[in-house]
């Protein structure tokens, strides 16, 4: 559990940024909404990390 996915979310698609060991994005990604699940569904267990902004409680 080495892997960390960054998410930024939006309203329709997520853009995943991976990161391994040192701090540099080994791989970018772009997913729609639907999507998501199915990728995360077939991904060995890593640690998953997203943006929080002040606008976030009003979703």
């Amino acid at each position: 559990m080495n892997e960390i996915i960054a998410i930024d979310l939006a309203k329709t698609v997520f853009q995943l940024h991976f990161v391994e060991g040192s701090p540099s994005v080994i791989q970018r990604k772009v997913l729609k909404r639907q999507q998501i699940l199915t990728f995360f569904s077939n991904r060995t267990p890593c640690r998953v990390v997203m943006e929080a902004c002040g606008s976030s409680h009003y979703w």
